[in-house]
């Protein structure tokens, strides 16, 4: 009998083989409202989630206090003493605000041990009403469970456990950095473990922060029991790379403090919206966060935490219930093993005639045409798709309500493209020669990332077993089926995933990666794909496979309610030239915004001269005039106005004469001032890519209780002070100057832009003397 499977045996166990690798990097953990008290559960866990995000609670909100007393109620009932730590900080280059930190500590059997630190954030991201139920409800309740449960089964433990519930997190990190500077317990901190999300769904996938190498850090997490660990070392390469910075960023970089990030970044378009709430969270991404959390926390309260760093550094990936790594010193030898193997087998094919130059370079054919069509598709398909659909830019996340449906359907089509431009590959063996100009581009990558992308140099391990194919074929002449598809799991295991995560975490715009990625996984599964009949008609099925996904794509391609349009509106009062405007950020107006905007609105450039932060960089895209408004303007003195050398010093106070959230200050392009101090503070750098940020903004003052904000400053002696402050509150919808018409059920309030408020604006310049 020959020994070779059937195209419907091997679709079949490739079918398994990806069902298994889903379930593999699908979100796990113990939802079960019966598990055992000493254990975590997830049903529990939501019960916390549900209560802190009945209302939005962000920084200087009403709700904002009742969280927190909530929150320190919740761990007394542990039998903890919590307390408060308040005070001003200002990171981010001028964000400024009065964090309020919630902390507990349970003591260990060794107090000169280091600490374990349970970091979580408990305030909600400002500006839409988020519920901030996923980020970071779902943290704060991971955290209480797992203590929860650790207590209850009595565990003994030598180090000390520091549970820190950070204020101000959405606003600048302040919490973290108040804690990390100005509390003393932060120096005895030896691991963090910090709890985040950036979406309501999906694995939580483990990140690391560290200064130097991870590698004691990966060995540590390997030997913590975690079952369904959902990670890899390219994953951090790239978000270190992105503004995505956490509590945990303020510990590596003030505190020399180093720890695992746990984040689900799924259902992004929820992420700082008023559907992050309790019924978007998914109970199975709350369940893998506790499967990460407690099993951690039990072996690290008694790991030597003074022990984790290193200056050598690993590459991880998750294989099937556990982390796979080694060192960064194996890169470079595995890829020039398996570039030498590589040409070892060419030479002796070619020397045994197995191989002819002719065939090899005939088998770029398919492979370019194949990544050139798939590629340009993905690309193009995108772009028209967008100007079909001019909705979906008002999702500022980059990821559409149906945005899974779209990335199967151009994997669908990536897949119907390879099998047409290999349909002529069916002899005999030939699933090994045309397999060559993939592996030959595959080491070309892996060469690359060796030196530039180390983070990414796992993707050599399904390359290095293919070449294991290709020499077993040049020394027997043969191929084996059942070897073939053995072969084929590496490619199955780790790169399949990646074909998904990258538009889910990098939004639809990287579909085209996606794609390109697929062929070249396509690639080295040829010797089990060649094998198939009528490539043809894998092309046609695939084909029509991704057609259905664009339609059920289009049929949820509107906004409901539960999956509404995001739009923004504001309500800005110049009090120097008296004129007022309403202002929005989007680029399609709905008949919510039309009613103030007008069918024909102006383009909003002159509003554009101070941007105010946004995580996207967006603007103000229209403007009309509107109705003058009564609203009290702030009340600014000037304490101190003296000269010393070449420096003009000044202290200058402001205060709100109504209730306010916000405050912006702004320089002109010519002035140069120094900040000495706000609120008696200094400001506090932090290496981030999102405070790189090119502006002139100088400060943002996030106001609680209505606290004046008193700058210091000083500027050269030979320029003249003038300063554009813009004062905001995020009351527009409930102000009662104003008559707003409610939100349609299918619209939520705009995120990452400061909307739904009124701003007033004006100069700031020195007395005249």
């Amino acid at each position: 009998m020959k020994n070779k499977l059937s195209s419907i045996s091997i679709s079949i166990i490739v079918a398994v083989l990806l069902l298994a690798v889903f379930f593999l990097n699908s979100p796990h953990g113990e939802d079960s409202p019966d598990a055992p008290m000493s254990e975590f559960s997830a049903s529990r866990a939501l019960k916390t989630v549900k209560k802190m995000s009945e209302k939005p609670h962000f920084v200087g909100s009403e709700n904002h206090e009742v969280v927190a007393n909530y929150l320190v109620k919740e761990l007394q009932n542990l039998g903890l003493q919590p307390s408060f730590q308040e005070g001003f900080t200002m990171t981010e280059k001028g964000t400024l605000v009065k964090s309020k930190n919630i902390i507990a500590t349970i003591k260990g059997t060794v107090p000169t041990n280091k600490a374990l630190l349970l970091l979580s954030h408990y305030d909600s991201a400002p500006h839409s009403y988020s519920h901030g139920a996923s980020d970071d409800a779902s943290g704060v309740a991971t955290i209480l469970e797992s203590v929860r449960a650790f207590l209850h089964a009595n565990t003994k433990h030598k180090n000390d456990i520091i549970i820190l519930f950070t204020d101000a997190e959405e606003l600048g990190l302040n919490g973290a950095a108040l804690f990390v500077t100005q509390h003393h317990a932060a120096k005895k901190v030896g691991l963090v473990l910090n709890l985040e999300a950036r979406g309501s769904s999906g694995p939580g996938y483990m990140l690391l922060e560290t200064n130097d190498g991870n590698a004691n850090m990966i060995d540590a997490f390997g030997k913590g029991g975690v079952t369904y660990p959902v990670g890899n070392s390219l994953m951090y390469s790239i978000y270190k790379m992105l503004p995505n910075d956490t509590d945990l960023t303020v510990f590596r970089e003030k505190g020399k403090i180093q720890g695992f990030n746990f984040a689900f970044i799924d259902s992004h378009f929820n992420y700082h919206t008023q559907q992050d709430t309790y019924q978007h969270l998914d109970p199975n991404t709350l369940a893998h966060q506790g499967g990460y959390l407690f099993p951690l926390l039990n072996y690290f309260s008694n790991s030597d935490l003074s022990q984790l760093n290193s200056t050598q550094d690993k590459v991880y990936f998750n294989a099937p219930f556990f982390i796979a790594k080694y060192p960064f010193s194996w890169i470079i030898p595995m890829v020039f093993l398996g570039i030498f193997f590589f040409g070892l087998f060419i030479f002796l094919g070619i020397g045994k005639k197995i191989f002819h130059f002719k065939e090899l370079l005939t088998g770029f054919i398919p492979l370019f045409g194949s990544l050139f069509t798939a590629g340009l598709i993905s690309f193009i398909g995108w772009k028209i798709i967008l100007f079909c659909y001019p909705q979906y830019q008002d999702i500022l996340q980059g990821f559409t309500y149906n945005g899974h449906d779209y990335i199967f359907a151009f994997i669908c089509f990536t897949l119907a493209i390879c099998f047409w431009f290999y349909r002529k590959y069916n002899k005999k063996n030939s699933e090994i020669v045309i397999q060559i100009p993939v592996l030959f581009i595959w080491l070309l990558l892996n060469l690359a990332i060796a030196f530039f992308l180390k983070g990414a140099a796992f993707l050599i391990i399904p390359v290095l077993a293919s070449i294991v194919l290709l020499g077993i074929f040049v020394l027997t002449q043969k191929t084996n089926s059942y070897l073939n598809l053995l072969m084929s799991i590496p490619a199955l295991l780790i790169l399949v995933p990646l074909i998904t995560m990258f538009p889910v975490g990098l939004g639809l715009k990287i579909l085209v990666g996606s794609a390109i990625l697929t062929v070249l996984c396509f690639g080295l599964l040829l010797p089990l794909f060649n094998s198939f009949p009528r490539k043809e008609i894998w092309a046609i099925f695939f084909l029509l496979l991704g057609l259905a996904f664009l339609i059920k794509a289009h049929q949820y391609a509107g906004y409901v309610n539960g999956k509404g349009k995001p739009n923004s509106l504001v309500y800005i009062l110049n009090s120097d030239t008296k004129k007022a405007y309403w202002a929005t950020y989007d680029s399609n107006l709905d008949e919510w915004t039309k009613t103030y905007l007008g069918e024909n609105p102006k383009i909003a450039t002159p509003l554009n001269a101070n941007k105010l932060y946004s995580k996207y960089g967006s603007e103000y895209t229209f403007m009309a005039a509107a109705p003058i408004k009564n609203i009290a303007k702030p009340t600014i003195e000037f304490l101190t106005d003296s000269l010393s050398g070449n420096n003009h010093f000044y202290k200058i106070k402001i205060t709100p004469n109504r209730k306010v959230n916000r405050y912006d200050i702004f320089a002109n392009e010519k002035l140069k001032p120094t900040i000495l101090a706000a609120n008696g503070v200094k400001s506090l750098d932090i290496k981030s890519n999102i405070i790189s940020k090119k502006s002139n903004k100088l400060l943002s003052y996030y106001v609680v209780d209505n606290i004046p904000l008193t700058l210091e400053f000083s500027i050269p002696q030979n320029q003249k002070l003038e300063f554009d402050l813009v004062e905001s509150s995020f009351d527009l919808m409930s102000n009662n100057q104003f008559n707003m018409a409610t939100r349609k059920n299918w619209m939520i309030s705009k995120p990452f832009v400061l909307t739904d408020a009124v701003l007033i604006q004006q100069k700031i310049v020195a007395p005249i003397k």
